[in-house]
């Protein structure tokens, strides 16, 4: 019961990854393109979102591969949570 709990606790910390690395993707795109450098915003981002995912995947893991695949399945689970919340309404209504 105790490792279903770490396993448990390893995927909700995977859709918090997740969640701060896909949204960061999302608001950098959409400050970004309007940005007088945008060139400084996705590059400043995306290192930024890369340490912290990277950090986070090893501080879940501790070495163990159980932990890291369940976070990298929380991550993952994340992209399509995101995706589904960030779609504008045009993107959603398929009505002719």
């Amino acid at each position: 019961m105790n490792e279903i709990m770490i396993l448990a606790a390893a995927l909700i910390a995977g859709i918090l990854l997740g969640a701060i690395f896909f949204g960061g993707l999302w608001w950098t795109v959409r400050k970004g393109v309007t940005a007088k450098i945008p060139a400084l915003w996705f590059l400043g981002s995306s290192l930024l979102r890369t340490i912290i995912i990277l950090t986070g995947f090893y501080f879940v893991a501790r070495g163990d591969w159980k932990k890291l695949l369940v976070c990298l399945l929380g991550f993952i689970m994340a992209r399509f949570l995101v995706l589904r919340l960030t779609r504008s309404n045009k993107e959603t209504n398929h009505a002719p």
